[in-house]
C-alpha cells in the first residue's frame, strides 16, 4: 500500500522558518517527480514546489527564493525548507508523486501569524 506523509507544520510567526516532511512507503520515492501543493478553503490549489527525478527544482512566484525543495533519496523523503514566512502562506500543504497512478498525502497544516 503506497502511502505519503507530511509532517512538520504548525504555528509561526510572520518571518520564522519551517521545514516540511513528505516520507513516502510503498513506492521508491526516486522514480517520481514530487510536488507540494498547497490548498486553502475557497481558493485553487497553488503548485509550490518541484523537483524532478533528476533533482531539477522549480518554484512558484510567490515562494521563490525563500522555500527550497529537496529530496534524501536514501530516506525515501522530500522536504520543504520555508524561511521568511509571511501570512498568505498559511495554507495545508502537501505532497504528490507525479506518475501513473499519481499519488498524494493527506497533508499538513502550516499556520502564519501576522
Amino acid at each position: 500500500q503506497v502511502q505519503l506523509a507530511e509532517s512538520g507544520g504548525g504555528l509561526v510567526q510572520a518571518g520564522g522558518s519551517l521545514r516540511l516532511s513528505c516520507a513516502a512507503s510503498g513506492i521508491i520515492f526516486r522514480f517520481y517527480t514530487v510536488v507540494w501543493y498547497r490548498q486553502v478553503p475557497g481558493k485553487q490549489r497553488e503548485l509550490v514546489a518541484t523537483i524532478t527525478r533528476a533533482g531539477t527544482t522549480n518554484y512558484a512566484d510567490s515562494v521563490r527564493g525563500r522555500f527550497t525543495i529537496s529530496r534524501d533519496n536514501g530516506k525515501n523523503t522530500v522536504y520543504l525548507e520555508m524561511n521568511s514566512l509571511k501570512f498568505e502562506d498559511t495554507a495545508l500543504y502537501y505532497c504528490s508523486a507525479q506518475g501513473s497512478p499519481t499519488y498524494r498525502g493527506q497533508g499538513t497544516q502550516v499556520t502564519v501569524s501576522a
